[in-house]
């Protein structure tokens, strides 16, 4: 559920009144403002969503038809299906168990001469391991695209995803996201080139901007097409609400690092595996998720269970070796990737969102100790 106030609702009708609705002053001004609130030399490129901005991100670094991109079976499929828009094929490393992101050790193993890029996924808003991610980049001569739709603000060894010395960084702004425009996401890098080709491809490969033309106080109806680009812009609309949710981030954060440690407090010692954290870093706790280490009730069934009470929970992700599409293209099978299996078995994903109150997450607790004990 958005958490959203009269802040995002009087920006909102303030871009309805200007009449500008489509890429404007207002997806500017958030582009700018996320940059600074990143706090680095950021180029910042608003995209409809976070999958529009990882497919932006492998054109704009020359992903080609037949090119390996390395990456995770333990996400949601957009990580793996922009590689395929290129003709591309993504190459799946198992995840490390305990912390559910790409197990950096297995890296260099699936590395071979047709391999161009790394595809790290901060699972559940945990960042990876990007010090080793990053040495062996470098190493074999190979980019760096962060899917970071889970780690919004996140950071990594103090500092926050989205500043790291990867190639671009994607986060995600769909509704259930830490912050939420409905649909939407930020493609940010370090490098101008792949920024300005982003910004270019990202509405039909038009040289300029459409609100560049519309505003310019003399005639300025010529641009040229420079590619064969995408409809990938993001709105005036969606924009106003991401300028007020960006204000309320770190606050937003701290209200979800409460309710993790209060489900850490209260379910310490029932028979589950609470979720990986990081000793000295920032979590932005996206996803709550809890593994069930009992064999009295399966997993299933423990949703339902939760579903009886009252309370909805989900599973966060069915691994893509197990669906049709993977398993069928690259003759994957369930225990190619033991421990994304094992976790994807046992794991649920429990409430958690800003507008929760303190009685709705007891009543999650509740349940699961009735189940459970």
């Amino acid at each position: 559920m958005p958490d959203i106030g009269e802040e995002e609702i009087n920006e909102v009708v303030d871009s309805l009144k200007s009449g500008w609705l489509t890429t404007g002053k207002k997806t500017k001004l958030f582009e700018e403002q996320f940059a600074e609130f990143l706090g680095e030399e950021i180029y910042s490129v608003a995209v409809n969503s976070a999958t529009a901005g990882m497919h932006l991100a492998l054109e704009a670094i020359g992903i080609k038809s037949e090119d390996e991109v390395i990456t995770t079976p333990y996400t949601f499929t957009a990580t793996a299906e922009v590689i395929r828009y290129f003709g591309a094929h993504p190459v799946f490393v198992d995840i490390d168990p305990s912390t559910f992101n790409i197990d950096v050790n297995q890296i260099e193993k699936a590395i071979t001469s047709k391999t161009k890029a790394i595809m790290p996924v901060h699972f559940a808003g945990l960042s990876c391991q990007m010090d080793e991610i990053l040495r062996i980049a470098k190493k074999y001569n190979l980019k760096v695209i962060e899917d970071a739709a889970h780690a919004l603000p996140t950071t990594y060894n103090g500092n926050l995803i989205g500043t790291l010395n990867s190639d671009a960084t994607v986060f995600s702004f769909y509704a259930t996201k830490t912050l939420a425009t409905g649909e939407g996401g930020m493609l940010v890098t370090k490098d101008k080139n792949i920024a300005e080709r982003c910004k270019n491809m990202r509405l039909h490969g038009i040289n300029r901007d459409v609100f560049d033309r519309y505003t310019s106080t003399k005639p300025s109806w010529y641009y040229e097409v420079i590619a064969p680009g995408y409809k990938y812009n993001m709105t005036d609309i969606a924009a106003s609400i991401g300028i007020q949710q960006l204000k309320k981030l770190w606050s937003f954060q701290k209200v979800r690092q409460k309710m993790a440690t209060i489900y850490d407090n209260e379910l310490a010692d029932l028979p589950i595996i609470l979720p990986p954290k990081p000793i000295n870093d920032t979590h932005s706790w996206h996803l709550y998720i809890i593994q069930l280490n009992t064999s009295k009730v399966s997993r299933d069934e423990f949703i339902s269970k939760m579903a009886e009470n009252g309370v909805g929970c989900s599973v966060h992700f069915i691994p893509l070796h197990l669906h049709p599409y993977w398993k069928n293209t690259y003759q994957l099978h369930g225990h190619d990737f033991p421990n994304s299996l094992n976790i994807y078995n046992n794991v649920v994903s429990l409430p958690i969102y800003t507008k929760m109150t303190d009685q709705d997450q007891q009543k999650v607790i509740d349940s699961i100790k009735k189940i459970l004990q």
